[in-house]
Parts: structure tokens; C-alpha cells; sequence
């Protein structure tokens, strides 16, 4: 599993984890498409956003593997902003590869975008 040195482990000040420390014996988590509800609470959309501007930065529209990022905070932007890179892809795969879908990312969070 390929770890990501530089992207933050969580975001700032809370405890949503944006990264996990190790592989998990069995498998990787499935990224599955989780749908992302109007009144969801703005804590969960705050680390959503945050979650975003760190991908950005760190990959910008580049593809990059999956490695050790949160297959739970992806699976929130999977099918939507954030998108396989390959075909076949292999949703169990630490090693899969993903893109950020950049119209939509900027759509979906503009203010992950605002400093550039």
C-alpha cells in the first residue's frame, strides 16, 4: 500500500481521518458511489471540503493511486468528483488508480478551490 507522505492525516482540529495508517490484512475497503444527502450536518460538509482542497493540492487533475487514502471519505466523492482512472477498475485495490473530475469537484466544493 502506497503511502501518500505530505497529505494530512485528518483534517485540522477534528477527528475525520483522511488517511489510515495500515493495510488491511484482509482487502481494502470497496470504494462504493455513497450519496451525499442535502442535510448532511456542515461539520461532515466542512471535512468533505477540506478532503477535496488536500487531494487537489497534493494530485491536482493527475491520476493517483488509491494507497492509503479513507475509503470511506473517498466513497463520498466516488462516481462524482473523484473517478477511476482505469478499466478494469478494481474497487478492492490499494493500488487502483483514480482522477479528480475537475469541473465537477469545482462545482461541488468551489471553496476547496478559492486560494489558487
Amino acid at each position: 500500500m502506497l503511502k501518500h507522505r505530505g497529505f494530512p492525516g485528518r483534517m485540522p482540529s477534528t477527528d475525520y481521518q483522511f488517511t489510515i495508517r495500515r493495510a488491511n490484512p484482509k482487502g481494502a475497503t470497496a470504494l462504493i458511489a455513497r450519496e451525499r444527502y442535502r442535510d448532511r450536518r456542515p461539520p461532515d460538509r466542512r471535512a468533505d471540503t477540506a478532503f477535496m482542497k488536500a487531494l487537489w493540492e497534493h494530485f491536482g487533475d493527475q491520476p493517483f493511486e488509491r494507497g492509503n487514502l479513507d475509503a470511506g471519505r473517498l466513497s463520498w466523492m466516488f462516481g462524482r468528483e473523484v473517478l477511476a482512472a482505469e478499466d478494469p477498475f478494481d474497487p478492492e485495490s490499494y493500488e487502483a488508480l483514480l482522477v479528480i473530475d475537475e469541473a465537477k469537484a469545482r462545482a461541488a466544493f468551489p471553496e476547496a478551490f478559492e486560494e489558487e
